[in-house]
């Protein structure tokens, strides 16, 4: 099991991240247009609103249901709609392609870091960037040691940087992400 991570400000939540890889793989999902850190907490949210965090079950579930469970203030996402759709199709993939076991994306076969990287941007909701962040967050956090994950990861692997939630172990970390993120919109915006 990896050490603990330190994501959302609340203990319970970041728990679930470190302990469950499908609260993890959620909440990677749900990091966009909203606060990392709410994102993340994201899954948590979801197990306690829905009595477990289970892809089948998500995969399963209505979606009404789904949506109302996502709306439900404090809100899981501010699109909880969309969000929800989406948390359902990649639960759906989960269950189709990896009989539920979102961890087998990264472990089954033992996989090299592009190997993970080429199965996350198989997932609903995973474009490179995002899978990218992902394969970095498995590498510098989660223990995940695959062969090649830093060169699949890209910048996001690099030892010492702060871009990305992978970089994120506690609040001085979380506040130089935030930097860098903001200093790269303006750029952005510049160009």
């Amino acid at each position: 099991m990896p050490a603990t991570l330190h994501i959302t400000g609340d203990p319970d939540a970041d728990q679930l991240l470190s302990s469950d890889p499908l609260a993890l793989l959620i909440g990677m999902l749900l990091d966009q247009q909203i606060p990392m850190e709410t994102a993340f907490a994201g899954p948590a949210k979801l197990r306690d609103r829905l009595g477990a965090l289970d892809a089948a079950a998500i995969a399963g579930e209505s979606e009404e249901r789904l949506t109302e469970v996502f709306r439900t203030p404090p809100a899981v996402h501010r699109f909880p709609g969309s969000m929800a759709a989406r948390t359902q199709a990649l639960c759906r993939a989960l269950v189709d392609d990896w009989q539920g076991d979102a961890a087998a994306i990264w472990t089954r076969g033992e996989p090299h870091g592009a190997e993970i990287l080429a199965r996350l941007k198989r997932l609903p909701g995973f474009g490179d960037q995002k899978a990218r962040i992902f394969v970095a967050l498995l590498g510098k956090q989660y223990g995940v040691q695959a062969p090649g994950w830093r060169e699949a990861a890209g910048a996001y692997g690099e030892d010492g940087s702060y871009r990305s939630v992978a970089d994120i172990v506690d609040p001085d970390s979380l506040t130089r992400v935030r930097e860098f993120k903001r200093a790269a919109k303006a750029a952005a915006k510049g160009a």
